[in-house]
């Protein structure tokens, strides 16, 4: 626990963490929306500000967005994201969370260390991603899952950012920024019925730009830590 406390933000990181939350603070008080809502998105978007420094705290925080997510979505009857963030993100995270743990950048130190991403990493992601897919896809089929074809390409999008967790991969920032993007327009579909699920797009947007700003972040830590093994 001590190791997942120890940890700074920068300026920049906590201008974009505020602006995140003033941003869903707003669009919750524009629309008649919920406080389970606005708790669970401002707990999302902490965890991604965590997650693109590679603190573990970030994982504990993704689990508990996952669980309140999930519960916005069954409302809405978006099973392919109960499932998504229930059966995968949130497990994928507790799993995450142990390999960061072990896998310190230095002895004591919070910061997980990062790894390329090898060509058996790649095949073993090409190969399971369309295996995944195609049976979560069966199983949104069978529960007549809204919008089937976007909730699919949701779960691709999914599995490939926890795989990339799992092989502590700055990469695993685009492919939750895609599935971010494939959420947006979930979420507006949803907001077109209605208008208090109008948070949950300014959440992903935000997410969006949160994720963005991981892959640069990851990708200046890898320069740090390679600099600080070869020195």
């Amino acid at each position: 626990m001590r190791r997942m406390l120890n940890f700074k933000l920068t300026k920049f990181e906590i201008f974009i963490w505020i602006f995140s939350l003033i941003s869903l603070s707003v669009s919750y008080l524009l629309t008649d929306s919920t406080l389970l809502f606005l708790l669970s998105t401002m707990i999302g978007v902490t965890a991604l500000v965590f997650l693109a420094k590679g603190e573990p705290l970030g994982q504990v925080l993704t689990i508990i967005f996952s669980t309140l997510y999930a519960i916005i979505a069954y409302e809405l009857r978006y099973y392919s994201e109960v499932i998504t963030y229930l059966g995968m993100t949130m497990p994928s995270a507790f799993i995450a969370l142990l390999i960061w743990l072990k896998n310190p950048f230095l002895k004591n130190k919070s910061v997980v260390r990062i790894e390329k991403l090898t060509r058996k990493k790649i095949l073993a992601s090409l190969v399971l991603t369309p295996v995944v897919t195609s049976l979560f896809f069966l199983i949104l089929k069978n529960l007549s899952t809204p919008y089937l074809l976007i909730s699919t390409i949701s779960i691709a999008t999914s599995f490939l950012a926890a795989l990339m967790m799992f092989f502590r991969s700055r990469h695993y920032a685009i492919f939750y920024a895609l599935n971010d993007l494939v959420l947006i327009i979930l979420w507006l579909l949803a907001t077109w019925r209605d208008l208090s699920y109008f948070p949950m797009v300014i959440c992903f947007i935000i997410f969006f730009i949160n994720d963005s700003y991981a892959y640069f972040s990851w990708k200046k830590l890898n320069i740090i830590q390679m600099g600080s093994l070869n020195s």
